[in-house]
């Protein structure tokens, strides 16, 4: 098993390396016209132009493609057609003009995709089990294109055996990846907080009840308290990223209002962030005299890489010209993990520190910039854990 399982890769490896020429010019197409999610009409359409067979339409705007009818088995691997709301500040000669820009990979990801998806198209009835080239709308915006496509049947009907899908990281090293089981992102859910009291002239405030002074409070609560409610040894971010109230300097006015982030790693942190969120603007706006209220606005759950795909990927990393990256979890999250409902899911991490030309820059920022290198990275290691997946559910 081990001996074609890497003859297998190695077959793909080599057919990756004849279609990358193509994929990095049709990275550069996608990275000069991005689209915000659920606008990716025409990046949808560059895509399933490139493709080796017909493509179906899911989700809207998204696409599918199924390499190798024939196999019972099949396995999906995702990648985000959606860009990000923000001016690009690279001086790249593909940069996107306008207002909107792949700022954490989208573009290199595709174009991964299909290189992956043409090689393999070209070993036929070699492969172990069907690919399932999925092409999602919306990973940065709500509603999740993920979601939909879990729950809507979109990718269900498919009835894949994992889904699959690798992700530049600026924070790793170049040519190592990152795959770790378990965990290895953060839930994420959103709150509206609204306070209301009375209104007064700021010189007279014994006359009115302050939802400023009582919104200012409920933030320092939050993020005091929950280092307190929440264990230590289970990392949990908490963020309040919006606080508005008022119009006039010497006025108390009746409403104030906050947005807020909550972000765990285990299920038991992220119902209790829930909990205390609820509770802490209930309290601290009592405690003044107000009203307050906490509307949940559920978001992706933790993304848990399957440990039996992560094991047997992880064998094949060097064969795939990668180091092993130490162990990587963070605080961040992906609407990838929504597909954990219908399949056992790994998702792996492409580093981009220290990569040829590469500034380097945070993920959404609107200098990021991968190198064309990076399509050929991710395209290896797409290969990486389609083989690994396949082997592993093969095993068990």
């Amino acid at each position: 098993m081990a001996t074609s399982t890497d003859t297998l890769l190695g077959l793909l490896l080599q057919l990756i390396d004849g279609e990358l020429a193509e994929a990095v010019r049709l990275r550069h197409r996608l990275h000069e016209q991005p689209e915000l999610a659920h606008e990716e009409l025409r990046t949808a359409t560059i895509v399933a132009d490139a493709l080796p067979v017909a493509s179906t339409t899911v989700a809207g705007t998204g696409r599918l493609a199924r390499i190798g009818g024939s196999q019972r088995m099949a396995l999906a691997i995702r990648a985000e057609l959606d860009g990000l709301p923000m001016r690009e500040r690279t001086s790249a000669p593909f940069s996107a003009a306008g207002e909107t820009m792949h700022a954490c990979g989208h573009d290199v990801h595709m174009a991964a995709l299909v290189a992956l998806a043409r090689a393999a198209h070209n070993l036929g009835d070699a492969l172990p089990a069907a690919l399932l080239a999925v092409f999602q709308p919306s990973e940065e915006a709500f509603p999740s294109g993920a979601e939909q496509l879990a729950r809507e049947g979109g990718l269900a009907a498919h009835a894949p055996a994992a889904v699959l899908a690798a992700h530049v990281h600026p924070e790793l090293p170049w040519g190592a990846v990152a795959l770790d089981a378990g965990a290895v992102n953060a839930s994420s859910d959103s709150f509206e907080i609204v306070i209301e009291g009375e209104p007064s002239h700021g010189a007279y405030p014994h006359h009115g009840r302050d939802p400023v002074l009582a919104i200012s409070q409920v933030v320092v609560s939050l993020h005091a308290l929950a280092t307190r409610r929440i264990d230590p040894l289970g990392p949990t971010a908490l963020n309040v990223g919006v606080l508005e109230g008022g119009g006039a300097e010497n006025l108390i006015p009746s409403r104030a209002r906050a947005r807020a982030t909550i972000r765990a790693l285990r299920a038991q942190d992220r119902l209790a962030l829930r909990e205390l969120v609820a509770e802490v603007v209930a309290g601290v706006a009592a405690a003044h005299g107000c009203r307050g209220s906490a509307e949940l606005v559920p978001g992706e759950p933790a993304l848990e890489n399957d440990p039996r795909i992560v094991q047997r990927t992880r064998r094949l990393l060097s064969q795939a010209g990668f180091a092993t990256a130490p162990e990587w979890r963070s605080c961040g999250s992906d609407d990838f993990s929504f597909y954990g409902e219908i399949a056992p899911v790994a998702m792996a991490f492409v580093g981009l520190d220290g990569a040829p030309g590469f500034v380097a820059r945070p993920l959404h920022h609107p200098e990021l910039l991968p190198p064309d290198e990076s399509v050929g990275a991710v395209a290896r290691a797409q290969a990486a854990l389609y083989v690994g997946a396949a082997a592993a559910l093969a095993e068990s």
